[in-house]
């Protein structure tokens, strides 16, 4: 049997806590069309209990509470955990978050309509991940596997982000870049999927740019992997005001559009669809 080579790739101590008041104040959710599109494959309607896997700061699990689904987000970090908490609470809508690996949750089997992870499948043991959303699934539920990542054009706010990060990050190579800028893998994934008992799935992918300030983006950029829950306080400082500066002069006007990627991967079992 042949090693995976995304499995394989050398990560920096990755630390998300570390950045959370970042993560919390600066990331964007998913445009509407994402939304749009999740329900016309049965994902996000009223009154569907939904477990939201690598929940973060609760971003896509809000916007699904915000739809009037009963929603629980899971996540492994306590500092984000508390950020969602707080944002839940300026939202006024109700979460509820357990502190949990997304591969053994604990949760109850078949428990709830569907499970989402956005932007985050990448981190777990995907086989595990995939056996233990088909656990949680009500026959005829739905897993999520979704991405917001950033799109690299030459010149663009991302190419200029990322070759900041590159500089400043040397443990970065070009192996393990791809996994940094582009997180969803498709059809790859599909085969642990399968192996889990999901027979069916419908995928699909746009790009938009999000409009971000100047502030906002570097706050951004800090909740990255590889910036602000890995690099050393003086690296960071460093390469903020490198790029800071960068950016200041290829886009002096106020308000950035940061070119994004959004992807969407559905599945569910053949044998007990809704």
């Amino acid at each position: 049997m042949t090693s995976d080579p995304e499995q394989t790739i050398p990560r920096p101590p990755v630390d998300f806590g570390k950045a959370a008041a970042d993560y919390g104040r600066w990331r964007q959710g998913f445009p509407a069309e994402f939304f749009a599109r999740l329900k016309a494959l049965q994902v996000g309607l009223k009154g569907q209990r939904v477990l939201d896997l690598g929940t973060g700061t609760g971003l896509l699990a809000r916007a699904f509470a915000q739809a009037g689904c009963d929603v629980t987000g899971l996540d492994l970090s306590a500092e984000l955990l508390a950020e969602g908490r707080a944002a839940d609470q300026a939202a006024q809508v109700s979460i509820d978050y357990i502190q949990a690996q997304a591969e053994a949750s604990g949760l109850p089997d078949a428990g709830f309509d569907v499970v989402s992870a956005a932007t985050c499948w990448h981190w777990f043991d995907r086989p595990k991940a995939a056996a233990e959303a088909r656990r949680l699934l009500r026959p005829g539920g739905r897993l999520v596997i979704a991405a917001l990542d950033w799109h690299s054009r030459p010149g663009n706010v991302v190419q200029i982000s990322t070759q900041a990060i590159r500089r400043f990050s040397p443990e970065i190579t070009s192996k393990s870049a791809p996994r940094l800028w582009n997180t969803f893998r498709y059809p790859e994934w599909t085969r642990d999927l399968s192996a889990a008992g999901f027979d069916d799935w419908e995928a699909f992918a746009f790009t938009t740019p999000l409009p971000y300030s100047h502030e906002a983006w570097l706050g951004r950029i800090r909740a990255s992997a590889f910036v602000g829950p890995a690099m050393a306080p003086d690296t960071l400082a460093r390469f903020e005001a490198a790029l800071g500066q960068s950016l200041r002069t290829a886009f002096p006007e106020e308000t950035l559009a940061v070119d994004h990627m959004i992807f969407g991967l559905v599945a569910w079992s053949r044998d007990a669809v809704g």
